[in-house]
């Protein structure tokens, strides 16, 4: 029938939460305002999800639900860099996911399957419960705080990069700071520079020390 209203799911309702994040930050994240996003009244939502805490823990398990997973018969290595890559593309995209897992206490399906997969990757691959623990840990540092730095940075085009350095390059006296004028000139203003072509050469200097753990017998812990 024309004009009918589209029935309410926790599904839409979290996609809504989603719109309102990504255009308005976490904390613009409320029953309220994902009514508005919808076009329904806030308490039309309690029907479907609890309240405002069990809507950030949905949003939590909907990060989750976009990252790729370790498969079963995939080597600890590439799965882990697989994993890494999607995770680091799926938290970019939607930044205030990176503070609202951290903050959270009551984990969903698909945190849970995401960590006990991993791990199954992990420990498929040899490494023991601790080294695993350790592994999943510096991995997750290493793209959460990537993820933090690169949405922060105050350039995205090849053209904004050349304003920034060359505008710390003015404000630094001659001959002051010659390895970061090094850095700045041969470096960061070269026409191919990227600095998120740099999120894979950290990932890969992990995994490449991740491997000698693990072929070396492991950690003493």
């Amino acid at each position: 029938m024309a004009g009918a209203r589209i029935p309410l799911t926790p599904e839409r309702i979290v996609g809504a939460a989603v719109a309102v994040a990504d255009r308005s930050g976490i904390g613009a994240v409320s029953m309220r305002n994902v009514g508005k996003e919808l076009g329904v009244e806030a308490m039309s939502l309690y029907h479907h999800i609890a309240n405002k805490e069990a809507l950030l823990d949905a949003l939590v398990d909907w990060v989750f639900d976009g990252i790729d997973l370790p498969e079963t018969d995939e080597a600890w290595r590439p799965a882990l860099r697989r994993r890494s890559l999607s995770a680091r593309t799926r938290l970019a995209a939607h930044p205030w996911g990176v503070g609202l897992i951290e903050s959270r206490r009551t984990p969903g399906a698909a945190l849970l399957r995401h960590l006990d997969t991993v791990l199954g990757a992990l420990r498929r691959g040899g490494f023991s419960v601790a080294d695993a623990a350790h592994a999943f840990s510096v991995v997750d540092a290493y793209v959460y705080g990537f993820v933090i730095t690169e949405v922060n940075l105050p350039f995205e085009t090849p053209g904004e990069v050349e304003d920034v350095a060359s505008g710390i390059a003015e404000a630094m006296p001659d001959g002051a700071y010659p390895h970061l004028a090094e850095l700045i000139t041969e470096h960061a203003l070269r026409p191919d520079y990227d600095y998120r072509a740099e999120f894979t050469f950290g990932l890969d200097l992990i995994l490449d020390g991740l491997a000698r753990l693990v072929e070396g017998g492991g950690s003493a812990v």
